[in-house]
């Protein structure tokens, strides 16, 4: 698995790029911005001609060239299902929730130990389809089989999203969240079990974060009516009336 490390404090770089490789990780470690969106860029024509680009991202918000959160942006726009891991010493809860609520992945809190990041750098790579450094193909596999309800269809072996002949172009976290309402169409999934299933089991971060997912998810989809809001519980998933 490659990633790719956007941080410019050498003293955190450093170590970090030598942890992740004993891990078995291949790194490619910038300092700025700029040289993130052209890394991304690069990757962006290595795919389509079959070449390896980064199969994720650690994004450090504190960057001296530009704001973390713009190069976030353009990174999304450039590789829309690549996972982006938040890195940053802002510690409170609005921090936390505007990373989120922009798609990242998930965000770590400097100082973090080597041990958790790549306990989350496994999870994120899981939910996305990636296969995590030390594991086997056989060891991780995705629910296979395509689904359409209504005039939506999810394929999750290509984690690909269609209404009707329009293909929807959604974050990681975006998918495993209309992944998971989809696998019971019309059930209920409160806020906490959908916290616990897309993002992670030992999640303790805001609730809120779900709403701010699934607002995005029905904007893409075209109508608000895909999910509905059950007041004081969570979400349901159904074909528009």
């Amino acid at each position: 698995m490659r990633i790719l490390l956007v941080e410019d404090d050498r003293s955190i770089a450093s170590p970090l790029v030598d942890g992740l490789r004993a891990a078995g990780y291949t790194v490619e470690h910038v300092t700025h911005g700029a040289e993130a969106l052209s890394v991304a860029a690069a990757a962006v024509t290595a795919t389509a001609t079959g070449a390896t680009a980064a199969d994720l991202v650690l994004l450090d918000l504190g960057l001296p060239d530009m704001d973390g959160r713009d190069v976030f942006r353009h990174l999304r726009t450039a590789r829309p299902h690549m996972p982006i891991i938040m890195l940053t010493a802002r510690g409170d809860e609005f921090d936390r929730v505007l990373g989120l609520e922009l798609g990242a992945d998930d965000y770590v809190t400097k100082p973090f130990s080597l041990r958790e990041l790549i306990a989350r750098i496994r999870a994120v790579s899981r939910r996305a389809g990636a296969t995590p450094a030390g594991e086997t193909r056989a060891e991780h596999s995705e629910t296979p089989g395509r689904q359409t309800i209504g005039t939506l269809t999810i394929d999750r072996r290509t984690r690909r999203i269609n209404v009707g002949d329009d293909e929807i172009h959604l974050t990681a976290k975006e998918f495993d969240l209309l992944s998971y309402l989809a696998s019971e169409p019309g059930t209920v999934r409160t806020r906490i079990e959908i916290l616990e299933h897309v993002w992670d089991a030992h999640w303790y971060g805001p609730t809120k974060t779900v709403d701010a997912h699934v607002a995005s998810i029905r904007k893409k989809l075209g109508t608000g009516a895909w999910i509905e809001a059950v007041r004081g519980v969570g979400f349901r998933l159904e074909p528009p009336s």
